[in-house]
């Protein structure tokens, strides 16, 4: 499996993760943005997800909730920004323990050769501190984990059709 491509940008306090997926592009998006599917490859294997709010449109509203084995929650939530199917999903993000940490995350879904599907995620902070303290707190393995996860989905939902 190929993995993502991180790149930070302290001076625009933000980092940009890219992944070609074997996939086409509107499948790509309906994993992405059903509510159903979110679940199944969002966030760490050994967490369950549970998707209490998605609103998919501008000002809606997403909410998710991950539990562990010892029955922790640890939720996450933010507002949609913009929505352009299935090109572009523009969102704020707030992990809710730190609340008022809110960082926007733009990813852009796009269509390649050979049925291919190229997701470039940029993500904006607030602060510099806000970016190193992302940074810091393992993100990459777990977006490599996330999108690993989503790979392996996506090809279980192509041999189904």
């Amino acid at each position: 499996m190929s993995k993502n491509n991180l790149v930070v940008d302290r001076a625009a306090h933000a980092y940009t993760m890219s992944r070609v997926f074997d996939a086409p592009r509107e499948l790509v998006w309906k994993v992405c943005t059903d509510p159903e599917l979110v679940p199944k490859w969002w966030g760490p294997r050994y967490l369950t997800i549970v998707v209490d709010k998605m609103d998919l449109k501008v000002g809606g509203v997403w909410r998710y909730i991950q539990k562990d084995a010892e029955g922790n929650e640890y939720a996450f939530n933010g507002v949609y920004k913009e929505v352009v199917p299935p090109e572009r999903l523009t969102y704020t993000f707030e992990f809710e323990p730190m609340a008022g940490h809110i960082s926007t995350e733009t990813i852009t879904f796009e269509e390649l050769p050979d049925g291919k599907t190229k997701i470039t995620s940029r993500t904006t902070f607030n602060t510099l501190e806000d970016l190193e303290g992302m940074l810091q707190s393992g993100m990459e393995g777990g977006a490599v984990e996330t999108w690993d996860r989503l790979e392996e989905l996506l090809a279980v939902v192509r041999m189904e059709r």
